[in-house]
């Protein structure tokens, strides 16, 4: 059983709830909040989750707002963290196949439960193919500031 961690804000929590029940028998989800659908600031959970992503290999990590455009912003930041912001389930596989994401963004406002569901199915079915993309994968946190 994988272990995914995961975090919402306020206009994610029910899709957050939906997937760890859908999901339960199949991932162990380890829930960095919020609790209930009470207004919060996604930055809050994004940091804790993606904190969580950078210091630990091998992990995988859920972040759910409204669009998704504010938790991968946030989750970005934090080296090695890739997130991606994906859409459908072409998206979710060529973030894992091309970028290595270790950390799948859904915009709950974006998506319906149906294409969330299968968007988790595909990226957690994806492998990184390497290769070719392993040279980019190197330039990431190769930031000059």
């Amino acid at each position: 059983m994988a272990k995914i961690l995961i975090a919402s804000d306020h206009a994610g929590f029910h899709l957050k709830e939906e997937l760890k029940k859908h999901f339960k028998s199949e991932h162990e989800f380890i829930d960095f909040g919020p609790n209930s659908p009470d207004s919060v600031d996604y930055p809050d959970y994004a940091h804790v989750l993606s904190q969580k992503i950078s210091e630990s290999k091998n992990s995988f990590g859920l972040l759910i707002c409204g669009s998704g455009i504010g938790m991968s912003m946030v989750a970005n930041r934090y080296k090695d963290v890739r997130a991606a912001l994906c859409l459908n389930e072409k998206m979710a596989q060529l973030s894992r196949e091309h970028n290595n994401a270790n950390v799948l963004v859904l915009g709950s406002r974006l998506i319906s439960c149906e294409e969330a569901i299968k968007c988790l199915i595909m990226f957690f079915n994806s492998k990184f193919e390497g290769n070719r993309h392993q040279a980019r994968l190197d330039k990431f946190n190769d930031v000059k500031m």
